[in-house]
């Protein structure tokens, strides 16, 4: 292979070399928390491919794939975090519970905003605008 097409399967291997890892890790551990890292190591393996994947754009597309890529593993991030918070069987687990669905909601909304509003980078003039506004009433900005 050449050029970014080997790049992107170099990051390939990384990634699931570190996610065999953290798997691994996480079985012989037996814990929650290892099980956490596991799904941190697999939303950033699956980011570095992602935004190595972008390179092979140019220009406003480019940016819209490195956003959407960050979206991805936000959202991956955040259901890690629902996930492991889940677990939790304390009295306070109902309202940590809570407010981790609450957050991964709200940065996942982000990132979706960020991504939509980089798509509007590409138009101009009015329909840039509109295109703006739309996505600030999509994702609750004012």
């Amino acid at each position: 292979m050449s050029g970014n097409a080997k790049y992107v399967c170099v990051e390939t291997a990384k990634g699931k070399e570190k996610v065999a890892k953290a798997e691994a890790e996480a079985s012989y551990k037996g814990t929650e928390k290892a099980q956490y890292d596991a799904r941190m190591a697999k939303a950033e393996a699956d980011y570095s491919i992602a935004k190595e994947k972008c390179d092979d754009f140019s220009g406003n597309a480019k940016d819209v794939c490195v956003k959407e890529a960050k979206a991805a593993e936000v959202k991956a991030k955040a259901n890690a975090k629902v996930a492991h918070v889940a677990t939790d069987s304390s009295r306070t687990a109902a309202v940590k519970q809570t407010n981790a669905r609450k957050d991964a909601t709200e940065d996942t909304r982000d990132a979706n905003y960020k991504v939509a509003v980089e798509k509007c980078d590409a138009m101009s003039g009015d329909a840039k605008d509109q295109c703006v506004k739309n996505a600030k009433v999509r994702y609750g900005r004012t």
